[in-house]
């Protein structure tokens, strides 16, 4: 594994409201963030994106499940564990999903998109809006 995928793979799985201070040492200055609720660029704003991790969910964390490398570019599985500070705060979740990273000259991550299913891994679950997304998907497939 290329030592900036592995460095990427150290810092999500060890990340915490404190090592968001040290995001310019994984993200190059104007880095691209997207997942299915943010685009943005620069280290601040993908800042405010973990920030707003932190601030809405109870111990998050990031298990890397598997990496593969092809030169500059990266792809990341991981599942993203955590609990709902607003719903059901007892049962712990979990977000099956990956992350394609590239990276610069200097080994910074320059782009990094994430994909996961929102309606499944996320809709789903929560009370009310679970139930209907659950009816849309039996009605979907008959």
């Amino acid at each position: 594994m290329c030592q900036a995928a592995a460095r990427a793979v150290e810092f999500f799985e060890n990340l915490t409201p404190a090592s968001l201070d040290r995001l310019g040492a994984l993200y190059a200055p104007e880095a691209y963030f997207k997942d299915p609720f943010n685009e943005v660029r620069g280290l601040d704003a993908i800042r405010q994106v973990f920030s707003h991790m932190y601030a809405s969910l109870a111990q998050p964390r990031f298990e890397v499940t598997g990496c593969l490398v092809d030169g500059a570019q990266c792809f990341l599985s991981w599942n993203f564990h955590f609990n709902f500070k607003r719903f059901d705060t007892q049962t712990l979740q979990t977000v099956r999903g990956g992350s394609h990273l590239k990276f610069d000259e200097a080994g910074l991550v320059e782009f990094h998109r994430d994909y996961w299913d929102a309606a499944e891994e996320l809709y789903e679950k929560l009370p009310l809006l679970g139930r209907l997304m659950r009816w849309l998907k039996r009605r979907a497939r008959q």
